[in-house]
């Protein structure tokens, strides 16, 4: 499905509910597999949490997990932990191209029978579960936390429990925070200081009922939204002040563009101010790269320039987002230079009209450039890629005013 999109400069007023983390959802059912005492409300609708949970009720066999690199991670650990499970897990094309290597290397440390059905380092894995006894993991600290996570998610199934080493400059460190406060509202204690994670054995949990937050993330278009409309008032159901998700920053972020957070009960209200916006956006999102994209395209919007540093876990994403940034951003006239780590794009004054945006079946490039719509005409390529993570996304768009046709 192609989309175009279209919006008229006009006031911006909505309410709307967003789905449930798909970062908490996903951690949640692979405790809720290993606890069934847990129980979720407000569990996201995103492909990649459908997909996990299939696969956890599916138990054995073939898993496909499509493009869910989450699940791909989580699972991995989740199934070598199994006892008496044989799977094997696979996924689409680009998901055999992204690298797996240092989770299965740390597991088979830990005594975990893993094989690689094709290249090794990548999916598809051929997986034994057994009870595994090891109780100290080394892990390099400057990979997907995701990695991280996934074990730390096993870790109070494991006999003696489980201390995760980490050595050199964690990456992305509010979703290892959010990994432990999850655990510990499950009822699983563990701890992080200095360069150890520690996660206490646990043989039965209490009755636990958790409730997920809407997620940042997807919140974020409508932040862009906001900060590109002349005029915006949006509220978003279901957000807390003190939340455990790293995205969260965007409330300070988008200070910088205009728009001012205001925290209501269970819920978030943005605001577009008419304030003197920043020249230049200077920005470290080594702790929240998912955003990256969405923060690209608002300046591309605006004008501005910016330099977004900490990027290097978007080259083994869905796609090579920074390369997929530069490339889209371009046919609109931007001039932008990259890096492994680094993106920086120059002030562009005049936007291109008619472009037809590639979206590398990437859920995020496709929400990150539909708030351009209030600048230029264009339109979207496999808009429902975005299912991925939003499937409501069109249809909240189109609560805001947007109009989008479906092209062949």
């Amino acid at each position: 499905m192609n989309l175009s999109l279209h919006k008229n400069q006009a006031e911006i007023k909505a309410d709307l509910q967003i789905t449930g983390s798909k970062s908490e959802s996903n951690r949640l059912l692979i405790l809720q597999a290993l606890y069934p005492e847990i129980e979720i409300e407000n569990l996201s609708n995103s492909d990649d949490t459908v997909v996990l949970k299939k696969a956890l009720e599916k138990g054995d066999g073939l898993i496909d997990i499509h493009h869910a690199g989450t699940a791909m991670r989580f699972l991995t650990a989740y199934f070598a932990c199994k006892e008496g499970c044989e799977v094997e897990i696979t996924g689409s094309k680009r998901m055999k191209q992204r690298p797996i290597r240092l989770l299965v290397d740390a597991l088979q440390r830990m005594g975990a029978d893993i094989e690689y059905k094709n290249e090794v380092g990548y999916p598809p894995l051929i997986i034994k579960g057994k009870r595994l006894h090891a109780n100290s993991v080394k892990l390099k600290a400057n990979i997907s936390s995701q990695y991280i996570s996934a074990l730390m998610l096993i870790g109070s199934s494991l006999p003696n429990g489980l201390e995760i080493i980490l050595e050199g400059q964690v990456t992305s460190t509010p979703y290892i925070l959010m990994t432990l406060e999850i655990l510990k509202q499950a009822g699983i204690e563990g701890n992080f200081k200095d360069d150890r994670v520690y996660i206490a054995p646990v043989n039965k949990l209490e009755p636990v009922s958790i409730a997920v937050e809407s997620d940042w993330s997807s919140g974020s278009y409508f932040y862009s939204i906001a900060a590109i409309s002349e005029s915006a008032e949006i509220k978003l159901s279901n957000y807390r002040k003190d939340s455990r998700q790293g995205d969260s920053c965007l409330a300070e972020i988008y200070q910088h563009f205009g728009v001012q957070t205001e925290y209501l009960k269970n819920s978030i209200l943005l605001k577009k101010e008419k304030m003197k916006r920043s020249i230049r956006i200077n920005e470290d999102l080594r702790n929240s790269p998912d955003i990256a994209q969405t923060i690209a395209v608002t300046c591309l919007a605006l004008g501005m320039e910016c330099v977004l540093e900490g990027l290097h876990t978007l080259k083994i994403k869905e796609t090579d987002r920074l390369l997929a940034l530069k490339n889209e951003m371009e046919k609109f006239g931007a001039r932008v230079h990259i890096t492994d780590d680094c993106l920086h794009l120059l002030p562009t004054k005049t936007l291109a009209k008619d472009v037809l945006i590639e979206t590398y079946n990437d859920h995020r490039m496709a929400m990150a450039f539909a708030p351009l719509a209030l600048k230029t005409s264009f339109s979207i390529k496999d808009a429902g890629v975005v299912s991925k993570s939003y499937p409501d996304f069109w249809k909240d768009l189109k609560e805001l005013g947007f109009e989008t046709q479906e092209i062949i």
